[in-house]
């Protein structure tokens, strides 16, 4: 390595006055110093330099409003209490807190769902057509995918018992969404083992009490 090429003796220089160097680097460099005058004066250089950046600083007083801020933001600050309220204004907010209470159970009664058995109809390639859910005196219907219905026919939904013979539960509403309301003989059959069938009839229904028209859909009624 030519030691004779000055940035190289700067770099040396200053590696060795910050610390920088390994200790085999390091005891090279001192055996050079030894013989070498003008490196030792660029090392001088470089330690004189550094030594600046070692000096204790001046004490300098803070400012009297740094220290207002420390303090404002350590001690315990003061409890904002708002003015005493009278009493009717309390009377007020707690017949409103009633009233909201009130409104929210009823609602909850309004919109409790009390149905007891539902049915998912699908059709003959198995699709999902028709929900159907039992109530106490109703069914709720709603469509899944039906097919649309010539204005002239209506669908009929009907209950299949054990003996296999159907009965009807009346006719689906335009659309297949809506209720169907059920008499005594037919809550009667709800929540017995039975399965529900939508078949295609002359609009207003079968005029024989038994379909006569195709079975468009079908499926069981379970509990919930």
């Amino acid at each position: 390595m030519n030691y004779q090429t000055p940035a190289l003796r700067r770099a040396l220089a200053a590696d060795y006055a910050i610390g920088l160097m390994a200790a085999p680097a390091r005891r090279r460099f001192e055996q050079l110093l030894l013989e070498d005058a003008a490196l030792r004066a660029e090392l001088a250089h470089w330690q004189e330099s550094l030594a600046s950046l070692t000096e204790t600083l001046p004490e300098v007083p803070v400012p009297e409003r740094v220290w207002h801020g420390v303090t404002a933001r350590i001690e315990p600050q003061e409890l904002h209490v708002p003015e005493k309220r009278p009493f009717w204004n309390w009377l007020r907010v707690t017949a409103a807190l009633a009233s909201i209470v009130v409104l929210v159970f009823l609602g909850s009664l309004y919109t409790h769902d009390d149905a007891r058995y539902r049915a998912t109809l699908l059709s003959a390639d198995a699709q999902p057509a028709l929900k159907v859910e039992a109530h106490d005196d109703y069914l709720q219907v709603e469509p899944l995918t039906l097919a649309a219905v010539d204005p002239q026919r209506s669908l009929e939904l009907w209950a299949i018992p054990a003996d296999g013979k159907p009965i009807s539960l009346g006719v689906i509403p335009a659309g297949g969404k809506g209720k169907v309301e059920l008499s005594g003989a037919q809550k009667a059959l709800i929540g017995k083992p039975i399965a529900l069938a939508v078949s295609l009839e002359p609009k207003g229904g079968s005029p024989t009490g038994q379909p006569t028209g195709p079975v468009l859909y079908q499926g069981a009624l379970a509990a919930l």
